[in-house]
């Protein structure tokens, strides 16, 4: 008989075999039918089809064997979470200007009444980690935000206000504003993650409302999304649209695991990559938050590092190119007491291996200040450990300065950088320098073009090394005046007629 017969004789005999079974026996409990379905195909698959063994503390994890399986619903696990799954609206009024004729009854009967400007909006999701109202979303959707509504699966609204925000991370903590309990979902150990395990997006995607879609984890540590200055994502299949930003990516526990953030997309919609925050992240930024601090601050190493290249792995005679090259070290700080050197390479930070420089970053911001951190690096070809103590980062002793005076720099406070103002304004905490903290509006400085992060290298051929410096080299009245700014990493040189 040839093969596709025996394959559809041997179909129907199953469904036979089925629809009897089911007649015979009423619905399977998992009993008889179950068992004489294995006896007759040969499976020797054990009742909970285990794909790895469990461990303790590690759930199990199994494909679905078994029509009852297949017909399993995720329903019960989003009843559970979504109702703490919100809505973010986020709205700013533009600060325009004000034509002069606005008012003139001459002006407005020929040429109408002018229209205030319109204001502008965002709309994103967010989680709420803390039954007092603490809600977790991104960074770019309250972004310059004058005002902020948090709008619940239940229809209820509740203004709120931003605690922290932390541009490098993408994230943000608001406070629902009213008092009262609201339902939480419990923040989860992304390290206990990998790559096929099921998760759900919950958000407002397109604002068409709330919205449930699954997926598996498609990748981990993702790194070079160009999303934000720290990259180490969740990579998910699950669906993921514009409006999602801000909202849950939730396990099988009913655990938060992720903020989903971004989506790689031609179109702008869903094509199955999307990106998630690590909750292991979310988790040390929501604490940041409840001990009152409005960014978020990292521990301090006193060092920075760089990737290894194909090229520097091969010349340090390491088989792969991987880990974080030690760039510099800074005097006096944590790691040179610690006895790490430049042109070390970090393989591994507590037991866990260090691909790249996002990834000890990664694992660096989850680290507690005041804790210690053991180090496996690589030294001329030898592996040691080392221990070093995570500490606050420095601050200067040199306060914030406010320019005045017939300059175009009046109108800005600068103050000079330390590792701790660098990494409080988002900046490399390896930057020197004067750079501009603030710029009043209106000013010179504003109308001249200044933004916070400028930082001034020189004034009228003057090096500008501190903030001293930049307040003599504007005391000097001037009709032309040379400036250098570094803005972004690169150099802008202006001559201006003041």
């Amino acid at each position: 008989m040839p093969f596709f017969k025996r394959s559809a004789v041997a179909a129907f005999g199953l469904a036979t075999l089925l629809l009897f079974g089911q007649s015979a026996m009423g619905q399977d409990n998992g009993g008889g039918l179950r068992s004489l379905l294995r006896n007759l195909l040969g499976s020797e698959q054990p009742e909970t089809s285990p794909v790895e063994p469990a461990t303790p503390g590690e759930r199990m994890r199994r494909v679905p064997f078994g029509q009852e399986e297949l017909q399993l619903s995720f329903a019960p696990l989003v009843k559970a979470t979504a109702p703490a799954v919100v809505n973010v609206y986020a709205s700013r009024q533009p600060q325009g200007m004000r034509s002069p004729f606005a008012g003139d009854p001459f002006f407005e009967q020929f040429f109408g009444r002018q229209l205030p400007p319109r204001a502008q909006s965002a709309l994103g999701s967010g989680v709420i980690v803390d039954p007092s109202g603490l809600v977790v979303t991104n960074y770019h959707v309250i972004k310059d935000a004058d005002e902020i509504r948090v709008a619940m699966a239940d229809g209820r609204e509740f203004q709120s206000s931003i605690l922290l925000r932390d541009e490098s991370l993408d994230l943000a903590v608001l406070q629902i504003e009213g008092g009262g309990t609201f339902p939480v979902v419990a923040v989860g150990d992304s390290e206990a993650l990998q790559v096929g395990d099921l998760v759900l997006a919950i958000g407002n995607p397109f604002g068409v409302g709330q919205t449930t879609t699954s997926g598996i984890v498609s990748a981990l540590a993702r790194t070079h999304i160009g999303v934000n200055d720290f990259g180490f994502f969740i990579q998910t299949d699950a669906a993921i649209n514009p409006g999602n930003s801000g909202g849950a990516l939730i396990d099988m526990g009913g655990r938060l695991v992720g903020i989903n953030t971004a989506i790689y997309s031609r179109s702008g919609g869903s094509i199955g990559i999307g990106f998630a925050i690590p909750s292991n992240i979310v988790r040390a930024v929501v604490a940041s938050a409840k001990a009152g601090n409005d960014y978020f601050e990292r521990p301090y190493v006193g060092a920075t590092f760089d990737a290894v290249t194909p090229n520097i792995a091969e010349a340090l005679g390491m088989s792969l190119p991987r880990g974080a090259l030690v760039a510099d070290v800074a005097e006096e700080g944590p790691a040179e007491k610690a006895g790490l050197r430049a042109g070390d390479v970090v393989l591994s930070m507590n037991g866990m291996p260090i691909l790249n420089p996002d990834g000890l970053g990664y694992r660096l911001a989850t680290q507690e200040i005041g804790s210690t951190a053991t180090m496996r690096v690589m030294r001329s070809g030898a592996e040691r450990d080392v221990t070093i103590e995570l500490a606050r980062a420095p601050e200067s002793e040199a306060g914030e300065v406010e320019i005045s005076g017939p300059s175009p720099l009046a109108g800005v406070r600068v103050a000079e950088l330390s590792p701790g103002l660098a990494q409080r304004i988002g900046m490399p905490i390896n930057k020197v320098g004067v750079v501009v903290v603030d710029v009043k509006a209106p000013s010179p400085a504003a109308d001249v073009g200044f933004r916070p992060k400028d930082v001034i290298r020189e004034v009228n051929d003057v090096e500008i090394t501190g903030a001293q410096d930049l307040s003599e080299a504007t005391s000097a009245r001037a009709r032309w005046w040379r400036l250098v700014i570094e803005r972004d990493g690169r150099l802008i040189q202006q001559t201006l007629r003041f």
